[in-house]
């Protein structure tokens, strides 16, 4: 990504590079395992057995191999992840926020964050009263809760 600009190379089309390389390894565990994938969410994830459901959509661009396209199936998926949670961050996904939000109980804490204001205030508003709400780009956001973690762990110990 250009900083100064925002603008991409290739732009949207980067999406659909990203789930050609995945279905040419046939996962995102053999993507990590390749050495093609070499970081993000999905990277940390995978290399420590970090669980995680993949849930598709009628307006998927695939889906790759991981995703879950029975919709009864992947909220039965969501349901077993999320029985023992108690904390759940929503990073940059509309639909899959509030699809989740509204499985879970009230007592849950939740966070929410995505660049559009509307994502956090529809969360909100379909029954996720308890979720607070961050607006920031992810990119930015998620680095800079890694460093507080880390703050917070070193005056920890």
């Amino acid at each position: 990504m250009n900083l100064e600009t925002g603008s991409l190379t290739k732009g949207n089309r980067n999406h659909i590079a990203a789930i050609n390389e995945v279905w040419k390894a046939g996962s995102l565990k053999a993507l990590v395992e390749n050495g093609v994938l070499k970081e993000g969410i999905f990277y940390q994830c995978i290399i420590n057995k970090v669980p995680f459901a993949l849930a598709g959509s009628i307006r998927d661009d695939g889906p790759i191999p991981d995703v879950i396209t029975d919709s009864v199936e992947a909220q039965k998926e969501y349901i077993r992840l999320l029985q023992d949670a108690d904390f759940v961050i929503m990073l940059a996904t509309m639909l899959h926020s509030i699809a989740v939000g509204n499985m879970l109980p009230s007592s849950l804490k939740v966070v929410c964050v995505d660049i559009n204001l509307a994502v956090v205030t529809k969360l909100n508003d379909r029954g996720t009263a308890q979720a607070v709400g961050i607006v920031s780009d992810v990119g930015t956001f998620l680095p800079l809760l890694v460093e507080e973690l880390r703050r917070l762990e070193v005056s920890t110990n």
